[in-house]
């Protein structure tokens, strides 16, 4: 079994992390978001995936090279953003003659049985499905309403009012002859271009709904929250994370650290600080008397002896002076808060 895992996404709301790392990338626990995704293939049998992106290039293909073992990786460069219909189009050449392959975004964390929905897949004779969950409010997403028999009826807009139903998860089983038709290289969405056209011709698009653990990581608050999943043994498949999570042996001892904190490699926490329900990327530090509550703070960046810091998120290299505080801040790569 093959896959197109889609990493070109900008991650906008996940600024200012995303500025300089790009979002598959972007830490989960003690590796890169995509690497669990990988993982997750490679359990349910996927030994080659195709990566497109044209988004911060360099860093993946630093990523390519650190990893090893299935899935064997090929990387495709988007010249210009040929968006999630477009790349999974411009992949088909690369898939080798496979005639069914998964496709999936690489910023979701979920463990949803793919053995299972290739199965369903073919029992039906689908030339798509998509897997679908359940939420109590769609307004962030669209709904995808399928028959009796699970067969797609439509996707419709995000609803303006409070509204139960199911979503699009981001992972569908295709079947590269029905993409055949669709031109090599012109950007597409396959929510809005090319699911709504198979279902207007009447191909056979099957909906695949399970109550597998699903989360998007594109927010701060959802990134946060992979966190406190895993460490809380929520995701089926993945490891289970201690919590506190820590990589780093430069924690004094007079710090408080609770249970739903990771902190990266080279992290330093100075006596008197009081983190909770944060994330610390690599070498970033935190002063005497701070306080981190559910933030992120980047690679390298620092808290100032004696701030306060909370619900906000800090890029690479960003400083927050002794003293100041912030809530719901978010501060650039590389600049300064002294308050906000």
């Amino acid at each position: 079994m093959k896959a197109v895992v889609l990493v070109g996404g900008e991650g906008t709301r996940l600024r200012p992390i995303t500025e300089t790392i790009p979002k598959p990338l972007v830490p989960l626990m003690d590796r890169a978001s995509l690497d669990h995704v990988l993982d997750h293939l490679a359990r349910h049998g996927v030994h080659e995936v195709v990566l497109s992106s044209s988004y911060l290039e360099e860093p993946f293909h630093a990523f390519i090279q650190g990893r090893h073992g299935d899935p064997a990786i090929t990387w495709i460069t988007e010249t210009e953003p040929l968006g999630t219909g477009g790349a999974i189009v411009n992949a088909l050449e690369r898939l080798g003659g496979e005639e069914t392959f998964l496709a999936l975004n690489g910023d979701i964390l979920t463990d949803l049985d793919l053995t299972a929905m290739v199965a369903r897949h073919r029992e039906r004779g689908a030339d798509a499905t998509i897997a679908l969950t359940h939420v109590e409010d769609a307004r962030p997403f669209g709904l995808v309403p399928t028959g009796d028999d699970g067969r797609v009826i439509e996707f419709r807009e995000k609803p303006s009012e409070l509204v139960p139903g199911d979503i699009n998860a981001g992972t569908y089983v295709l079947e590269a002859a029905a993409l055949e038709g669709w031109p090599r290289g012109e950007n597409a969405s396959i929510e809005r271009d090319i699911f709504p056209r198979l279902i207007a011709d009447g191909r056979p698009v099957f909906g695949f709904v399970s109550d597998a653990y699903w989360l998007d990581l594109g927010t701060p608050e959802q990134y946060l929250r992979a966190h406190v999943d895993l460490i809380d043994g929520r995701v089926s498949g993945h490891p289970v994370y201690a919590g506190p999570f820590v990589q780093t042996d430069d924690v004094d001892p007079r710090a408080e650290v609770g249970r739903h904190v990771a902190l990266g490699p080279g992290v330093a926490v100075a006596g008197g600080a009081d983190l909770r329900d944060s994330v610390l990327l690599e070498a970033a530090s935190v002063g005497e008397d701070a306080v981190v509550h559910r933030s992120i703070l980047g690679p390298r960046s620092s808290v100032g002896a004696g701030s306060r810091v909370v619900d906000s998120v800090l890029g690479a290299d960003a400083t927050v002076g002794a003293g100041a505080t912030l809530d719901g801040a978010r501060v650039g790569s590389g600049d300064t808060a002294s308050s906000g």
